[in-house]
């Protein structure tokens, strides 16, 4: 990977096509090569999507101490493609000790780059992001998901019911009849300024994700619209 610059999954499928075929199995279909322009040596590789949102290289470095390639290596070297989800969560916890969250974000990554999930999908379902930086105080970002009349101005027709709050920092609601569940983050970048980061968890599948990730970027535009209008 680092002498060609290939990307993680381009190269891991390589390898496995050449064990499948020393071994007479069917061996993998090959996968297009970047452009030699782009496969320098030591290019950064993309970070694993996130339920249609990539985690960069630097976050993922300055929350857990390691690049994705690096983690991409080391978990290959422990032998993690073997391993089932929870024990790899636990031994970047225990052996490296990266914290609870980030030791399931790690751990999706990988297993997102080796082909054992698909981007966005959870334990729980599929899950989606959309973000948002609008011109108004995180107060007023904060109200215009809690109140239900002035929701209803910018995600008509739509039911949540909220379950948990802590203003004006996040909230969690349940969407229509439960069975997925919303989560908003706030943060105030000045008085007059904020940013709100929405997930969508416990989407039944890859479809329903894609559907409710457009709905978030029109809604959070219409949010924004009608509050800095």
């Amino acid at each position: 990977m680092s002498r060609t610059g290939e990307r993680y999954t381009a190269a891991r499928r390589q390898v496995l096509a050449k064990s499948s075929t020393d071994t007479g199995q069917t061996p993998l279909p090959p996968v297009a090569e970047a452009a030699p322009e782009q496969a320098t040596a030591g290019a950064s590789i993309p970070a694993p999507l996130r339920g249609g949102h990539q985690s960069s290289d630097e976050a993922v470095a300055a929350r857990t101490g390691h690049t994705w390639p690096e983690w991409y290596a080391l978990l290959d070297e422990w032998g993690a493609a073997d391993r089932p989800h929870g024990e790899i969560a636990a031994w970047l916890n225990s052996e490296h000790g990266v914290t609870s969250w980030w030791s399931q974000e790690v751990t999706v990554g990988y297993e997102v780059a080796i082909g054992r999930r698909r981007p966005g999908e959870r334990a729980g379902g599929f899950s989606v992001t959309a973000s948002k930086t609008i011109a108004v105080s995180v107060e007023r970002l904060f109200a215009a998901f809690v109140d239900e009349d002035l929701r209803a101005r910018w995600l008509p027709g739509v039911s949540l019911r909220l379950r948990v709050s802590t203003p004006p920092r996040s909230a969690r609601f349940d969407w229509e009849d439960g069975s997925s569940r919303v989560a908003i983050g706030f943060t105030a970048k000045g008085e007059t300024r904020s940013a709100v980061a929405v997930g969508h968890e416990r989407l039944p599948d890859a479809e329903a994700a894609d559907a409710m990730k457009a709905l978030w970027r029109v809604r959070l535009a219409e949010l924004q619209h009608l509050l800095e209008d």
